[in-house]
């Protein structure tokens, strides 16, 4: 098993100097259609990019809301906006209570919520636009991995990929089953470097989620935040990752 606080200490000025140079260059995020928030001065260099499945590869969010309006319909409540139904995954993967959205008898939605999320994800989820033509391009230049926090088996998340023909790009897929620990926790991202033999200094992660931010920078790695799944640049910005891109298609222009 890699030790996280040796690499730390091997990669501590390596980091250093690229965060040094990535905020050299910091600007205004200005509209949702600019592609970076933070840009760096030199191109990344990685020997290894681990992704977040959920919001950074595939879109979720039909299948969020499918999950958490049949849990609604099953307790005979009436679904609230849109909005409201994506702070759900949101508060669940951050710990966070849901009790101001879902006032009653929330073990019971959470079980149908799931079970319903689970099952529909093969149907309801759909590839980011064009991140087939990133992943082809970004496997020429490192070894690619998929960490989910999904309670799934990672056959499941292959099938998945599989079908939208994507999984040929991918060296390593882990999922929640896969670690004692999930995200935020970095006990994934040590696994998947250990297989493909990358040290963490020599990683990226790239992710939606404040969680998978987090996990990379416990774990001692480049971060990149992208403005795809459920998160918005000032809630990403707090963590500050090394790099904010609208979208993980968008990567490829920053790997050297």
């Amino acid at each position: 098993m890699i030790s996280v606080s040796l690499f730390k200490k091997k990669c501590v000025g390596v980091l250093s100097e690229f965060s040094k140079k990535a905020y050299q260059r910091k600007r205004a995020f200005t509209g949702s259609n600019t592609e970076t928030l933070y840009m760096n001065t030199e191109k990344l260099k990685a020997d290894a990019i681990i992704f977040d499945l959920d919001g950074t590869i595939v879109n979720s969010q039909d299948a969020y809301s499918h999950a958490a309006k049949t849990a609604f319909k099953e307790m005979g409540l009436e679904p609230p906006t849109t909005q409201t139904i994506l702070q759900i995954p949101k508060r669940l993967e951050q710990k966070l209570p849901i009790g101001d959205i879902v006032p009653t008898d929330r073990t019971r939605f959470l079980d149908v919520y799931l079970k319903t999320f689970y099952a529909v994800t093969a149907e309801k989820t759909k590839p980011i636009p064009k991140i087939h033509v990133a992943l082809e391009g970004l496997q020429l230049k490192a070894k690619l991995a998929v960490i989910t926090m999904r309670y799934f088996p990672k056959a499941k998340v292959a099938e998945e990929l599989q079908k939208f023909g994507l999984a040929k790009y991918f060296n390593v897929i882990l999922t929640a089953e896969d670690t004692n620990k999930p995200k935020p926790s970095p006990e994934a991202l040590k696994k998947a470097l250990e297989i493909m033999d990358v040290k963490i200094c020599d990683c990226l992660i790239v992710g939606d989620s404040v969680i998978d931010i987090a996990a990379g920078k416990a774990a001692g790695a480049k971060t990149i935040a992208v403005l795809s799944g459920l998160y918005s640049k000032k809630e990403l910005a707090k963590l500050n990752p090394d790099l904010i891109l609208k979208d993980a298609t968008k990567l490829l222009n920053f790997i050297s």
